[in-house]
């Protein structure tokens, strides 16, 4: 993107734990990420407090997920690594954002209504709100990509929403500051403040589905602990899961394209490509026309191979809080000195007298 120096942002939740999912479709691609952009990536603690607000231990999980990051590759020299509570400067600018997005715009994301159900009007505000809180996450380091899965596209589609229209709204005065900057959207050529920031999607494996339901994605939250394989599941676990795992009654197809129909065979085969880092053809060229008896332990040998070490060294790194707590601490100080510089700006555009 012209004009901006290139930034990547992400972040997750300390919530449960996390799965193969989280894995093959975030860490994995923050890991690659990490040695060609900049990198900021966040334990975003203030957004799990608006599905529920209290937690037996916040910030525990919270270590455990930061824990997750460095045990999985993320190196604290090369990115930053922090929490979002560090930082304030991310909920002052989700008020001005709130100020900024519209409530029709909030009424009409899909994860609110999915979350909310039936009971809209007992749902938090915060739960309403959630991704204005997002967008300044990201527009707080005026962040010009963000890898997001599926599930997220229509949240980045509102930050940049949102940021369009603070600078449409503030263009004289960014314009009489001197601090616009020229950007491409789409063929046009603009100046703003904030960046209109790009999705990174795809990876290995986007989306990755439950072991009991392939139609369904894997999810920390499922009731079913043999819907997912944990990060701190130990081989057997991996193992059982796998061979438990629901399947059709079908060998595996002779070629990538009678997988479709076959949700719980796609997703096997899927993980199994993502996991040995193969393309599905070659996967399928492999073990086509054998039955799931035969495919499900060479998976279950893969995935062991794959997640243990990584499992192992998150066991060592969440036994060393006071590390856990400097990694997180250092990064907040930097993430938090790129945030301030922003908000300085930010104040100064919108008026406050701050002086």
């Amino acid at each position: 993107m012209s004009g901006f120096k290139e930034l990547v942002f992400s972040g997750m939740q300390p919530t449960g734990n996390l799965h193969l999912g989280n894995y093959l479709g975030a860490l994995q691609r923050f890991i690659g990420l990490q040695d060609s952009y900049e990198c900021i990536y966040c334990v975003v603690d203030q957004h799990s407090i608006t599905a529920q607000l209290v937690h037996d231990d916040l910030a525990e999980q919270t270590r455990q997920i930061a824990a997750a990051y460095l045990a999985a590759g993320l190196d604290p020299k090369k990115s930053i690594i922090f929490n979002q509570a560090r930082v304030p400067q991310h909920t002052e600018l989700a008020w001005y954002f709130n100020c900024v997005a519209r409530i029709g715009w909030m009424n009409r994301m899909t994860q609110f209504k999915d979350k909310a159900g039936k009971d809209r009007e007992n749902a938090s505000l915060g739960l309403l709100a959630y991704p204005s809180l997002m967008a300044a996450d990201i527009l707080v380091y005026r962040a010009t990509h963000v890898p997001v899965g599926e599930d997220q596209k229509q949240h980045l589609e509102l930050a940049r929403d949102i940021a369009q229209k603070f600078n449409n709204d503030f263009s004289a005065r960014i314009a009489d500051l001197g601090y616009g900057v020229e950007m491409e959207v789409g063929e046009e050529r603009v100046n703003g403040f904030f960046p209109v920031t790009e999705p990174l999607i795809g990876g290995a494996a986007p989306r990755v589905m439950s072991l009991r339901d392939g139609t369904k994605k894997m999810s920390k939250s499922d009731p079913s602990d043999l819907s997912r394989i944990n990060l701190k599941d130990d081989a057997d676990a991996i193992a059982k899961k796998i061979k438990k795992a629901k399947t059709d009654p079908e060998a595996l197809p002779s070629e990538v394209e009678g997988l479709a129909g076959r949700p719980e065979a796609e997703n096997l085969v899927g993980i199994y490509a993502a996991l040995a880092e193969k393309s599905r053809e070659e996967v399928i060229s492999e073990f086509g026309g054998q039955q799931f008896s035969a495919f499900k332990p060479a998976l279950a040998e893969l995935a062991v191979a794959k997640l243990s070490p990584i499992t192992s060294e998150m066991n060592r790194i969440c036994e060393d809080r006071e590390h856990v707590d400097a990694v997180l601490r250092d990064g907040g100080e930097r993430a938090g000195a790129i945030a301030e510089g922003t908000m300085k700006m930010v104040r100064e555009i919108i008026g406050f007298n701050t002086k």
